[in-house]
């Protein structure tokens, strides 16, 4: 099984697995500029997939693409891994069991460095814990969300099955992650 990965000029990174001639021929296609043909059975670049990856299809994601209120959530992660207090968060918090602590983080990150300006939900809470390498899964995020960490956050609308509500870090929310990264106060 042969990979590659290229750039498109529009930004977009794809991905390709397959033989290595279906590779090559897609490499080759591209390199010359033409199309590619609507007989290689290889979904259009940006159609959305879901399910299992087979053998010599495509797999293209937008990097960098802010969520729907334009709030960039790889900035989220560049800020919590490399910003100013990268080896407070990670002694506190990454490096700690308490997933209140990982559900929070986020939230607070984008009221200090983001100027509060969008929610987060419990889906874009667990993408970031994920590439964090602290995975949270959505529906543990919801959970904490609606029960240990409610005290913390602030939902944008009244929680119904099947509609995200956008979370912020309330006041008391604030005071309690400063005092985690402070070493003050104990993990939930």
């Amino acid at each position: 099984m042969a990979k590659a990965s290229l750039k498109l000029s529009n930004g977009t990174h794809v991905e390709i697995d397959g033989t290595v001639d279906e590779v090559h021929k897609l490499l080759t296609l591209y390199s010359q500029g033409k199309s590619i043909p609507a007989q290689t059975g290889l979904p259009k670049a940006g159609r959305k997939r879901s399910g299992k990856q087979t053998p010599g299809r495509t797999r293209s994601k937008q990097e960098d693409a802010p969520n729907e209120d334009g709030v960039d959530l790889t900035e989220i992660v560049h800020q919590i891994k490399d910003g100013d207090q990268a080896d407070e968060i990670a002694d506190h918090i990454l490096d700690k069991v308490s997933l209140v602590n990982r559900v929070l983080l986020p939230l607070y990150i984008v009221h200090e460095h983001m100027g509060n300006k969008s929610g987060l939900t419990s889906g874009e809470i667990s993408k970031i814990t994920t590439d964090l390498g602290v995975r949270v899964s959505q529906p543990n995020a919801s959970s904490y969300l609606s029960g240990s960490a409610k005290r913390y956050v602030i939902g944008d609308k009244v929680r119904r099955k099947g509609e995200p509500v956008r979370y912020k870090l309330s006041r008391k929310g604030l005071q309690y992650v400063k005092s985690v990264l402070k070493g003050t106060k104990d993990e939930e």
